[in-house]
Protein backbone atom coordinates (compact mmCIF):
# COMPACT_ATOMS: atom_id res chain seq x y z
CA UNK A 1 0.00 0.00 0.00
CA UNK A 2 2.87 2.41 0.76
CA UNK A 3 4.58 1.67 -2.58
CA UNK A 4 1.39 2.04 -4.62
CA UNK A 5 0.27 5.08 -2.62
CA UNK A 6 3.59 6.81 -3.28
CA UNK A 7 3.16 6.35 -7.03
CA UNK A 8 -0.57 6.86 -7.63
CA UNK A 9 -1.66 10.45 -7.08
CA UNK A 10 -3.90 12.55 -9.24
CA UNK A 11 -1.59 12.41 -12.28
CA UNK A 12 -2.98 9.22 -13.80
CA UNK A 13 -6.40 10.88 -14.07
CA UNK A 14 -4.93 13.80 -16.07
CA UNK A 15 -1.66 12.75 -17.71
CA UNK A 16 -3.09 10.39 -20.38
CA UNK A 17 -4.19 13.57 -22.18
CA UNK A 18 -0.66 14.99 -21.93
CA UNK A 19 0.71 11.80 -23.50
CA UNK A 20 -1.89 11.95 -26.31
CA UNK A 21 -0.72 15.47 -27.19
CA UNK A 22 2.72 14.08 -28.02
CA UNK A 23 1.77 10.79 -29.75
CA UNK A 24 -1.35 10.35 -31.86
CA UNK A 25 -1.92 6.60 -32.17
CA UNK A 26 -3.57 4.28 -29.63
CA UNK A 27 -0.63 1.85 -29.61
CA UNK A 28 1.87 4.61 -28.78
CA UNK A 29 -0.39 6.22 -26.16
CA UNK A 30 -0.73 2.92 -24.29
CA UNK A 31 2.82 1.91 -25.20
CA UNK A 32 4.26 5.01 -23.50
CA UNK A 33 2.73 3.85 -20.22
CA UNK A 34 4.14 0.34 -20.72
CA UNK A 35 7.61 1.74 -21.46
CA UNK A 36 7.40 3.91 -18.36
CA UNK A 37 6.29 0.85 -16.41
CA UNK A 38 9.31 -1.10 -17.67
CA UNK A 39 11.63 1.66 -16.42
CA UNK A 40 9.77 1.69 -13.09
CA UNK A 41 9.98 -2.08 -12.62
CA UNK A 42 13.74 -2.07 -13.35
CA UNK A 43 14.03 0.76 -10.85
CA UNK A 44 12.06 -1.27 -8.32
CA UNK A 45 14.46 -4.20 -8.80
CA UNK A 46 17.43 -1.88 -8.19
CA UNK A 47 15.84 -0.39 -5.08
CA UNK A 48 14.92 -3.84 -3.79
CA UNK A 49 18.58 -4.89 -3.80
CA UNK A 50 19.64 -1.57 -2.28
CA UNK A 51 17.10 -2.11 0.50
CA UNK A 52 18.51 -5.60 1.13
CA UNK A 53 22.05 -4.26 1.27
CA UNK A 54 21.31 -1.14 3.35
CA UNK A 55 18.12 -1.44 5.38
CA UNK A 56 18.63 1.90 7.14
CA UNK A 57 16.25 4.73 7.79
CA UNK A 58 16.49 7.38 5.11
CA UNK A 59 16.43 4.99 2.17
CA UNK A 60 17.52 6.80 -0.97
CA UNK A 61 19.36 9.41 1.08
CA UNK A 62 21.43 6.66 2.75
CA UNK A 63 22.19 4.96 -0.58
CA UNK A 64 23.47 8.19 -2.14
CA UNK A 65 25.45 9.11 1.00
CA UNK A 66 27.20 5.75 1.25
CA UNK A 67 28.03 5.59 -2.47
CA UNK A 68 28.80 9.21 -3.37
CA UNK A 69 29.40 11.03 -0.10
CA UNK A 70 27.58 13.52 2.14
CA UNK A 71 27.33 16.44 -0.32
CA UNK A 72 25.22 14.68 -3.01
CA UNK A 73 23.14 13.10 -0.22
CA UNK A 74 22.51 16.50 1.37
CA UNK A 75 21.53 17.96 -2.02
CA UNK A 76 19.04 15.13 -2.45
CA UNK A 77 17.42 15.90 0.91
CA UNK A 78 17.53 19.63 0.15
CA UNK A 79 15.84 19.11 -3.21
CA UNK A 80 13.31 16.75 -1.67
CA UNK A 81 12.26 19.31 0.94
CA UNK A 82 12.20 22.41 -1.28
CA UNK A 83 11.28 21.06 -4.72
CA UNK A 84 10.44 17.40 -5.21
CA UNK A 85 8.26 16.30 -2.31
CA UNK A 86 6.88 19.53 -0.88
CA UNK A 87 6.07 21.06 -4.27
CA UNK A 88 4.28 17.92 -5.38
CA UNK A 89 2.37 17.74 -2.09
CA UNK A 90 1.28 21.39 -2.36
CA UNK A 91 -0.04 20.91 -5.89
CA UNK A 92 -1.84 17.69 -5.02
CA UNK A 93 -3.37 19.35 -1.93
CA UNK A 94 -4.80 22.09 -4.16
CA UNK A 95 -6.10 19.39 -6.54
CA UNK A 96 -7.86 17.76 -3.60
CA UNK A 97 -9.30 21.11 -2.51
CA UNK A 98 -10.68 21.88 -5.99
CA UNK A 99 -12.51 18.58 -6.30
CA UNK A 100 -13.70 18.71 -2.68
CA UNK A 101 -15.13 22.19 -3.31
CA UNK A 102 -16.94 21.03 -6.44
CA UNK A 103 -18.34 17.94 -4.74
CA UNK A 104 -19.56 19.66 -1.59
CA UNK A 105 -20.62 22.95 -3.17
CA UNK A 106 -18.99 24.89 -0.34
CA UNK A 107 -17.59 28.39 -0.77
CA UNK A 108 -14.46 27.69 1.26
CA UNK A 109 -11.23 28.95 -0.35
CA UNK A 110 -9.15 26.26 -2.04
CA UNK A 111 -6.00 27.30 -0.20
CA UNK A 112 -7.79 26.90 3.15
CA UNK A 113 -8.98 23.38 2.33
CA UNK A 114 -5.52 22.44 1.07
CA UNK A 115 -3.93 23.67 4.30
CA UNK A 116 -6.54 21.83 6.37
CA UNK A 117 -5.82 18.56 4.54
CA UNK A 118 -2.06 18.93 4.98
CA UNK A 119 -2.43 19.88 8.64
CA UNK A 120 -4.75 16.94 9.38
CA UNK A 121 -2.42 14.40 7.76
CA UNK A 122 0.56 15.93 9.56
CA UNK A 123 -1.24 15.42 12.88
CA UNK A 124 -2.21 11.83 12.03
CA UNK A 125 1.36 10.87 11.14
CA UNK A 126 2.68 12.48 14.32
CA UNK A 127 0.54 9.95 16.22
CA UNK A 128 2.73 7.05 15.07
CA UNK A 129 3.67 4.78 12.18
CA UNK A 130 0.71 2.47 12.72
CA UNK A 131 -1.90 5.24 12.57
CA UNK A 132 -0.25 6.76 9.50
CA UNK A 133 0.08 3.43 7.69
CA UNK A 134 -3.50 2.40 8.54
CA UNK A 135 -4.85 5.65 7.06
CA UNK A 136 -2.60 5.14 4.04
CA UNK A 137 -3.82 1.56 3.47
CA UNK A 138 -7.47 2.61 3.76
CA UNK A 139 -7.06 5.50 1.30
CA UNK A 140 -5.08 3.28 -1.08
CA UNK A 141 -7.89 0.73 -1.20
CA UNK A 142 -10.39 3.52 -1.99
CA UNK A 143 -7.99 4.81 -4.65
CA UNK A 144 -7.78 1.38 -6.32
CA UNK A 145 -11.57 1.18 -6.23
CA UNK A 146 -11.83 4.57 -8.00
CA UNK A 147 -9.45 3.43 -10.75
CA UNK A 148 -11.33 0.13 -11.10
CA UNK A 149 -14.59 2.08 -11.42
CA UNK A 150 -13.09 4.26 -14.15
CA UNK A 151 -11.71 1.28 -16.09
CA UNK A 152 -14.82 -0.87 -15.66
CA UNK A 153 -17.34 1.84 -16.52
CA UNK A 154 -15.31 3.15 -19.45
CA UNK A 155 -14.83 -0.29 -20.97
CA UNK A 156 -18.33 -1.65 -20.36
CA UNK A 157 -20.56 1.39 -20.89
CA UNK A 158 -18.67 3.90 -23.06
CA UNK A 159 -19.07 3.33 -26.82
CA UNK A 160 -15.80 2.84 -28.66
CA UNK A 161 -14.53 6.09 -30.20
CA UNK A 162 -13.40 6.07 -33.85
CA UNK A 163 -9.72 5.24 -34.23
CA UNK A 164 -7.37 6.84 -36.78
CA UNK A 165 -5.42 4.85 -39.29
CA UNK A 166 -1.97 3.69 -38.28
CA UNK A 167 0.57 6.52 -38.41
CA UNK A 168 4.36 6.30 -38.73
CA UNK A 169 6.40 5.97 -35.56
CA UNK A 170 7.04 9.20 -33.63
CA UNK A 171 10.30 8.68 -31.70
CA UNK A 172 10.70 12.35 -30.64
CA UNK A 173 7.05 12.59 -29.63
CA UNK A 174 7.32 9.34 -27.68
CA UNK A 175 10.38 10.67 -25.85
CA UNK A 176 8.51 13.85 -24.90
CA UNK A 177 5.51 11.75 -23.80
CA UNK A 178 7.69 9.94 -21.27
CA UNK A 179 8.04 13.09 -19.14
CA UNK A 180 4.39 13.10 -17.91
CA UNK A 181 4.46 9.29 -17.81
CA UNK A 182 7.51 9.14 -15.56
CA UNK A 183 6.13 11.92 -13.38
CA UNK A 184 3.07 9.73 -12.82
CA UNK A 185 5.25 6.67 -12.10
CA UNK A 186 7.62 8.49 -9.76
CA UNK A 187 7.32 7.75 -6.06
CA UNK A 188 8.19 4.08 -5.60
CA UNK A 189 11.46 5.16 -3.94
CA UNK A 190 9.63 6.79 -1.01
CA UNK A 191 8.84 3.37 0.49
CA UNK A 192 12.58 2.98 1.18
CA UNK A 193 12.46 6.00 3.51
CA UNK A 194 10.74 3.92 6.21
CA UNK A 195 12.96 0.84 5.82
CA UNK A 196 14.50 1.41 9.26
CA UNK A 197 11.06 1.09 10.88
CA UNK A 198 10.12 -2.21 9.21
CA UNK A 199 10.43 -5.52 11.03
CA UNK A 200 12.28 -7.20 8.13
CA UNK A 201 13.14 -4.63 5.42
CA UNK A 202 15.32 -7.08 3.46
CA UNK A 203 12.26 -9.23 2.84
CA UNK A 204 9.29 -6.89 3.13
CA UNK A 205 10.59 -3.86 1.23
CA UNK A 206 11.80 -5.97 -1.71
CA UNK A 207 8.43 -7.72 -1.95
CA UNK A 208 6.51 -4.48 -1.52
CA UNK A 209 8.48 -2.73 -4.27
CA UNK A 210 8.04 -5.50 -6.82
CA UNK A 211 4.36 -6.19 -6.08
CA UNK A 212 3.47 -2.51 -5.72
CA UNK A 213 5.11 -1.32 -8.95
CA UNK A 214 3.68 -4.30 -10.88
CA UNK A 215 0.20 -3.44 -9.61
CA UNK A 216 0.59 0.19 -10.65
CA UNK A 217 1.70 -0.79 -14.17
CA UNK A 218 -1.49 -2.84 -14.60
CA UNK A 219 -3.68 0.00 -13.32
CA UNK A 220 -1.97 2.69 -15.40
CA UNK A 221 -2.03 0.68 -18.63
CA UNK A 222 -5.73 -0.08 -18.05
CA UNK A 223 -6.55 3.61 -17.50
CA UNK A 224 -4.62 4.64 -20.64
CA UNK A 225 -6.41 1.96 -22.67
CA UNK A 226 -9.89 2.92 -21.48
CA UNK A 227 -9.22 6.64 -22.10
CA UNK A 228 -8.24 5.88 -25.71
CA UNK A 229 -11.20 3.48 -26.06
CA UNK A 230 -13.79 5.99 -24.87
CA UNK A 231 -12.40 9.29 -26.21
CA UNK A 232 -10.15 8.33 -29.12
CA UNK A 233 -6.66 9.84 -29.55
CA UNK A 234 -7.95 13.25 -30.73
CA UNK A 235 -10.62 13.53 -28.05
CA UNK A 236 -8.12 12.47 -25.39
CA UNK A 237 -5.55 15.02 -26.57
CA UNK A 238 -8.11 17.83 -26.40
CA UNK A 239 -9.43 16.89 -22.96
CA UNK A 240 -8.46 18.85 -19.85
CA UNK A 241 -10.07 16.26 -17.54
CA UNK A 242 -9.91 12.90 -19.34
CA UNK A 243 -11.10 10.78 -16.40
CA UNK A 244 -14.19 12.94 -15.92
CA UNK A 245 -14.87 12.92 -19.67
CA UNK A 246 -14.66 9.13 -19.82
CA UNK A 247 -17.08 8.77 -16.91
CA UNK A 248 -19.41 11.37 -18.41
CA UNK A 249 -19.52 9.39 -21.68
CA UNK A 250 -20.08 6.14 -19.79
CA UNK A 251 -22.50 7.13 -17.02
CA UNK A 252 -23.48 10.78 -17.59
CA UNK A 253 -23.06 13.64 -15.07
CA UNK A 254 -23.38 11.28 -12.09
CA UNK A 255 -20.38 9.34 -13.40
CA UNK A 256 -18.33 12.53 -13.60
CA UNK A 257 -19.21 13.29 -9.97
CA UNK A 258 -18.21 9.80 -8.87
CA UNK A 259 -14.77 10.03 -10.47
CA UNK A 260 -14.32 13.52 -9.01
CA UNK A 261 -14.77 11.90 -5.60
CA UNK A 262 -12.25 9.23 -6.59
CA UNK A 263 -9.71 11.86 -7.66
CA UNK A 264 -10.14 13.72 -4.36
CA UNK A 265 -9.53 10.47 -2.44
CA UNK A 266 -6.54 9.65 -4.64
CA UNK A 267 -5.00 13.05 -3.96
CA UNK A 268 -5.57 12.61 -0.22
CA UNK A 269 -3.95 9.17 -0.34
CA UNK A 270 -0.84 10.56 -2.03
CA UNK A 271 -0.55 13.26 0.62
CA UNK A 272 -0.91 10.68 3.38
CA UNK A 273 1.87 8.54 1.93
CA UNK A 274 4.17 11.53 1.44
CA UNK A 275 3.66 12.68 5.01
CA UNK A 276 4.38 9.14 6.25
CA UNK A 277 7.62 8.59 4.33
CA UNK A 278 9.53 11.74 3.28
CA UNK A 279 10.24 13.15 6.79
CA UNK A 280 12.46 10.13 7.46
CA UNK A 281 15.00 11.62 5.03
CA UNK A 282 15.26 14.89 6.98
CA UNK A 283 15.54 12.82 10.17
CA UNK A 284 18.48 10.88 8.66
CA UNK A 285 20.16 14.14 7.56
CA UNK A 286 19.85 15.52 11.09
CA UNK A 287 21.26 12.29 12.55
CA UNK A 288 24.28 12.81 10.29
CA UNK A 289 24.52 16.37 11.74
CA UNK A 290 23.89 17.85 8.30
CA UNK A 291 20.66 19.54 9.38
CA UNK A 292 19.02 21.07 12.44
CA UNK A 293 19.56 18.77 15.44
CA UNK A 294 15.92 18.99 16.55
CA UNK A 295 14.81 17.37 13.29
CA UNK A 296 16.37 14.13 14.59
CA UNK A 297 14.09 14.22 17.65
CA UNK A 298 11.96 11.10 18.13
CA UNK A 299 8.80 11.29 20.21
CA UNK A 300 9.19 9.06 23.29
CA UNK A 301 5.49 8.16 23.12
CA UNK A 302 4.86 7.52 19.42
CA UNK A 303 8.47 6.71 18.36
CA UNK A 304 8.22 8.81 15.19
CA UNK A 305 10.34 11.82 14.07
CA UNK A 306 7.71 14.39 15.02
CA UNK A 307 9.78 17.49 14.24
CA UNK A 308 10.69 16.16 10.77
CA UNK A 309 7.01 15.45 10.06
CA UNK A 310 6.01 18.94 11.23
CA UNK A 311 8.75 20.45 9.02
CA UNK A 312 7.48 18.58 5.95
CA UNK A 313 3.91 19.68 6.63
CA UNK A 314 4.92 23.30 7.22
CA UNK A 315 6.95 23.63 3.98
CA UNK A 316 4.16 22.03 1.92
CA UNK A 317 1.63 24.42 3.52
CA UNK A 318 3.80 27.47 2.73
CA UNK A 319 4.12 26.42 -0.92
CA UNK A 320 0.37 25.74 -1.15
CA UNK A 321 -0.35 29.23 0.19
CA UNK A 322 2.22 30.88 -2.08
CA UNK A 323 0.43 29.83 -5.27
CA UNK A 324 3.75 28.87 -6.91
CA UNK A 325 3.04 25.13 -6.87
CA UNK A 326 2.11 24.91 -10.56
CA UNK A 327 5.49 26.15 -11.69
CA UNK A 328 7.30 23.87 -9.28
CA UNK A 329 5.65 20.78 -10.74
CA UNK A 330 7.15 21.48 -14.17
CA UNK A 331 10.71 21.09 -12.87
CA UNK A 332 10.18 18.30 -10.33
CA UNK A 333 11.03 15.65 -12.94
CA UNK A 334 14.31 17.26 -14.03
CA UNK A 335 15.55 17.38 -10.42
CA UNK A 336 14.06 14.10 -9.22
CA UNK A 337 15.42 11.90 -12.01
CA UNK A 338 18.98 13.15 -11.54
CA UNK A 339 18.90 11.47 -8.15
CA UNK A 340 17.14 8.38 -9.49
CA UNK A 341 20.11 7.92 -11.84
CA UNK A 342 22.64 8.51 -9.05
CA UNK A 343 20.85 5.98 -6.86
CA UNK A 344 20.86 3.35 -9.60
CA UNK A 345 24.59 3.94 -10.15
CA UNK A 346 25.10 3.50 -6.37
CA UNK A 347 24.25 -0.19 -6.75
CA UNK A 348 27.20 -0.59 -9.15
CA UNK A 349 29.46 0.95 -6.48
CA UNK A 350 28.11 -1.33 -3.74
CA UNK A 351 28.47 -4.46 -5.91
CA UNK A 352 32.15 -3.63 -6.49
CA UNK A 353 32.79 -3.02 -2.80
CA UNK A 354 30.91 -6.12 -1.66
CA UNK A 355 30.28 -8.61 -4.51
CA UNK A 356 28.38 -11.06 -2.28
CA UNK A 357 25.41 -10.13 -0.11
CA UNK A 358 22.32 -11.68 1.45
CA UNK A 359 18.84 -11.03 0.17
CA UNK A 360 17.48 -9.95 -3.19
CA UNK A 361 19.81 -9.43 -6.19
CA UNK A 362 18.94 -7.60 -9.43
CA UNK A 363 18.72 -9.95 -12.42
CA UNK A 364 21.04 -9.22 -15.38
CA UNK A 365 23.13 -6.74 -13.41
CA UNK A 366 25.00 -4.56 -14.46
CA UNK A 367 23.15 -4.25 -17.78
CA UNK A 368 19.70 -3.86 -16.22
CA UNK A 369 21.05 -1.30 -13.73
CA UNK A 370 22.86 0.65 -16.47
CA UNK A 371 19.66 0.65 -18.53
CA UNK A 372 17.77 2.20 -15.60
CA UNK A 373 20.46 4.86 -15.05
CA UNK A 374 20.52 5.74 -18.77
CA UNK A 375 16.71 5.93 -18.92
CA UNK A 376 16.63 8.32 -15.93
CA UNK A 377 19.13 10.72 -17.44
CA UNK A 378 17.51 10.58 -20.88
CA UNK A 379 14.26 11.64 -19.17
CA UNK A 380 16.13 14.54 -17.50
CA UNK A 381 17.50 15.64 -20.88
CA UNK A 382 14.05 15.42 -22.50
CA UNK A 383 12.48 17.45 -19.69
CA UNK A 384 15.15 20.15 -19.90
CA UNK A 385 14.63 20.35 -23.67
CA UNK A 386 10.84 20.69 -23.19
CA UNK A 387 10.91 23.09 -20.20
CA UNK A 388 14.35 24.79 -20.13
CA UNK A 389 13.42 27.80 -17.97
CA UNK A 390 11.62 25.88 -15.25
CA UNK A 391 14.32 23.18 -15.26
CA UNK A 392 16.96 25.87 -14.70
CA UNK A 393 14.95 27.21 -11.75
CA UNK A 394 14.92 23.73 -10.26
CA UNK A 395 18.66 23.37 -10.78
CA UNK A 396 19.13 26.83 -9.23
CA UNK A 397 17.32 25.81 -6.04
CA UNK A 398 19.44 22.66 -5.98
CA UNK A 399 22.64 24.71 -6.38
CA UNK A 400 21.68 26.85 -3.38
CA UNK A 401 22.01 23.69 -1.34
CA UNK A 402 25.79 23.64 -1.90
CA UNK A 403 26.62 26.60 0.42
CA UNK A 404 24.02 25.31 2.89
CA UNK A 405 25.75 21.92 2.89
CA UNK A 406 29.17 23.50 3.39
CA UNK A 407 27.77 25.40 6.39
CA UNK A 408 26.45 22.23 8.01
CA UNK A 409 29.71 20.40 7.21
CA UNK A 410 31.68 23.13 9.05
CA UNK A 411 29.35 22.82 12.04
CA UNK A 412 29.73 19.05 11.90
CA UNK A 413 33.55 19.29 11.99
CA UNK A 414 33.48 21.97 14.70
CA UNK A 415 31.39 19.71 16.92
CA UNK A 416 33.48 16.60 16.31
Amino acid sequence: MIVMGGIIGSGIFVNPAEVARHVATPSLIVGAWLIGGAVAIIGALVYAELAARRPQVGGQYAYIRDAWGPVPAFLYGWGLLLVIQSGGMAAVAITFARYATELTGTALPEAGLAVAALAALTAINCMGVRSGSNVQSFLMLLKIAAIAMLVGAGFLFAPAAPMPRAAPAEPLGLLAALTPVMFAYGGWQTASFVAGEMRDPRRDLARGLLLGVSGVILLYAAVAFVCVHALGPEGLASSATPASDVMRVALGPRGAQLIALGIAISALGFLSQSMLTAPRVYFAMAEDRLFFERVATVSPRTRVPTVAILLQGAVAIVIALSGAYGQILSYVVSVDFIFFGLTGAALIVFRRRQPESEGFRVPLHPWSTLLFVAACWIIVAATVASHPVNSLIGFGILALGIPACLYWRRKQKAGA
